[in-house]
This record gives C-alpha cells, sequence and structure tokens, in this order.
C-alpha cells in the first residue's frame, strides 16, 4: 500500500556524511520516513546516498522534486559544492536523481525554490555568494543564471570577518528575495526576474540589524504582511513589517530567545510559523530547547510563552507538519529525530515519547499528499 491510499505524512531528512570541525558526519544520504498523522511516529522507509552533506532540502510547490545542497568545500577536486535535484515518484515518494550542477560557491547551507517552481535559490556561506537555478520541466537544473558576490564584513572577528549568506527566501508573491548574510549583519533584497532568472539589488538593497547580531534564517508569516529573522550569535528573534510593494523590511521589535536564567553560550539555528500564524518557535544549541513565542495578529509583535527542551543535543533544524498538529526536532550531536504535539490553543510542545534514531540529522522536511493526489 503506498503513502497515497494511507494519507501519511512524508518526512524527507538531510544529513552530514562525512566529518567536519563542527560535527562528526555519521549520516549516509537524505532519508525518507513515514509519519502516522494520528500518532506522530515516524517509520523508516527508504535512502538515497551520493551527495556530501545533504544537509540542507527544498522541495518544489508542485511536490514533484526534491532539491539537495552538498555543503562541501571541494568536491570532484574542485572547490565549492553543488546542487542536487531529485524526482519524488507519485507513489511511492521515494526520491531518483536527476543530475547536480556546482553551487557557485563553498559550504552551500540553504535552498528554497520560489513560489512559481521555475528556480532554486542557494546561499553559499563560506563563498560568500548566492546563486539563482533554473528548473526544466522533468525537474533538471540548469546552469545558474544569476550569481551575487556579498563583500564586506562586520564586528565578530572569528565569524564575521567576510561574508556568509545563511539562507535565502523569496517572498510570498515571489517578487522580492532575501539573503541573510551572518558575515554582514544584514538582510541583503534582491529584485528577482522571473523570466531570465536574475537577482538584482533592490531599493533599499538590504536592512541592517544590531553589529553582531549574526543573521541566520528568515521566514515570512503565512498572511506576508510580517516577517522574522533569527540571529545566530546574540540569540535575538527580530520581527518586521513587510511592504510587499516595495520589498521593503521596517525593524518592529527585537526579543531574547534564550531562557533568562541561561548564562551559557548559545547559537540560533532554525525559526518557522505555525500554519496557524499564532505561534513562532525558534531552536537553541549549546541550550538545547526550542522557544516558544506568540504573534500579535494586528502588528506582529512577539510575547514569550516558554521553553521546552528537545531532549537532545545541538538541535538544529526542526519543522511542523503542515497540519500543525506535530513538530519535529533534529538533535544533530544524539542523532535523533524527537516528535512533539503541538497544543493548538496554547502553542504549547508536548512531548509524545516518539523519538526516532538518524544518525547526523540536519534539515527535515514534511509533505502531506491528500488521497488523491
Amino acid at each position: 500500500m503506498d503513502s497515497t491510499s494511507r494519507n501519511e505524512i512524508l518526512v524527507y531528512v538531510g544529513t552530514y556524511t562525512q566529518p567536519e570541525a563542527h560535527v562528526l558526519g555519521k549520516g549516509q544520504g537524505i532519508y525518507l520516513y513515514r509519519m502516522d498523522p494520528a500518532s506522530g511516529v515516524l517509520t523508516f522507509d527508504s535512502m538515497v546516498t551520493g551527495p556530501v552533506n545533504p544537509s540542507f532540502l527544498a522541495i518544489d510547490p508542485r511536490r514533484r522534486f526534491l532539491y539537495a545542497v552538498s555543503e562541501a568545500m571541494t568536491l570532484d577536486g574542485q572547490p565549492g559544492g553543488a546542487v542536487y535535484a531529485y524526482a519524488i515518484h507519485p507513489k511511492t515518494r521515494r526520491l531518483a536523481y536527476i543530475n547536480r550542477q556546482p553551487s557557485q560557491g563553498a559550504a552551500t547551507c540553504y535552498l528554497s525554490v520560489e513560489p512559481t517552481g521555475r528556480w532554486v535559490l542557494a546561499a553559499n556561506y563560506a563563498g560568500g555568494t548566492v546563486a539563482v537555478f533554473p528548473i526544466e520541466e522533468d525537474g533538471r537544473l540548469g546552469l545558474a543564471t544569476s550569481v551575487v558576490q556579498h563583500t564586506g564584513s562586520s564586528v565578530n572577528p572569528e565569524r564575521q570577518e567576510a561574508p556568509h549568506p545563511h539562507s535565502i527566501v523569496p517572498d510570498p508573491a515571489g517578487r522580492f528575495v532575501f539573503a541573510a548574510d551572518l558575515g554582514l549583519d544584514k538582510i541583503m533584497i534582491y529584485r528577482l526576474d522571473e523570466t531570465r532568472g536574475t537577482l538584482t539589488p533592490n531599493e533599499p538593497p538590504w536592512v541592517a540589524v544590531q553589529a553582531g547580531a549574526g543573521p541566520r534564517h528568515f521566514v515570512f508569516h503565512p498572511q506576508g504582511r510580517y516577517a522574522y529573522l533569527l540571529n545566530e550569535l546574540n540569540a535575538t528573534l527580530t520581527a518586521f513589517a513587510y511592504d510587499a510593494a516595495r520589498g521593503a523590511l521596517t525593524p518592529v521589535q527585537t526579543v531574547d530567545t534564550l531562557a533568562a536564567a541561561y548564562t551559557g553560550h548559545g547559537l540560533c539555528a532554525d525559526v518557522h510559523v505555525a500554519p496557524s500564524g499564532r505561534f513562532i518557535y525558534t531552536s537553541h544549541r549549546g541550550h538545547d530547547s526550542l522557544t516558544i513565542f506568540a504573534i500579535d495578529p494586528e502588528s506582529g509583535r512577539l510575547t514569550y510563552l516558554g521553553h521546552e527542551s528537545t531532549q537532545g543535543k545541538t538541535p538544529r533544524n526542526f519543522a511542523i507538519d503542515p497540519t500543525g498538529g506535530f513538530l519535529l526536532v533534529a538533535n544533530q550531536d544524539t542523532d535523533t529525530l524527537v516528535t512533539f504535539r503541538i497544543d493548538g490553543p496554547t502553542g504549547a510542545l508536548v512531548p509524545t515519547g516518539h523519538v526516532t534514531d538518524v544518525p547526523t540529522p540536519v534539515c527535515i522536511k514534511m509533505v502531506r499528499y491528500l488521497p488523491s493526489q
């Protein structure tokens, strides 16, 4: 029986496959699990091997293709990483390799697909570049149509000595692209030419945050009126009002994401808004927790609600299932995915007791297919 008849939620997990300075790298590739939508239990289905460090994944809007980074400094003896394309089988939902392209930079750490499904956007952390790749009808990636080199630095000599794009996200309309650069303490803003796949600086071309903040991941609210930036180095979350006509961000509020009593070192990792738009969650390495905030629907401002242990070490990315019922977190250094149930009225995270062993997990992507799909 395939997933279309069982109405399961598919869970794709990217991993580190080789040792790096910050991680042991025990994974073997991209893993596929099936999640029971009633209990949240994960069942292993299959795995694909090949990419070095397929640490971050993206799925096209029609859910036909999956794209993965190869987060590497060199590949096949050449400097830089790569972007891999896979077809998602319409029945089994398993992955089949299509092709790959050079990522036009080193340590590729983030991918997204713009809303029309025509372009893949990539951020190269060590290379300081962002790039655009065309998606052909069969899901194949073409050569990069646009590569932009960031320049500059900021106040932290160890982490901000050069540009380090850490995420790249289109706005809901696909007109503008936002690249959070940890090394520059800025979100760079581009206009996306939807015909040619090129990036050009917007006006305004960027928005700055506090010096030393270290911008990492950036998300839009489902309504499109607000956006949120997670800052890795100072463990803060910044709320913005969004002007969709101009592609402009206006800071509204910045809040601390760590527990007040915590005195250790914590590095923020990931941020997601619940499908309801009522709550936002962030993950923290070191503190090994998820923070929960309520979102004011009128202003986009945040109210702290609490922390929840991830029941593991070094939580990287996490994901909320499309129904908003469960949250899965990837504990990179304890090799586990931990399942929480989301309490709808309060946003609280309730441990289900379900822990799945996955070696060096990083990125989680969850997809729900209805019986007719």
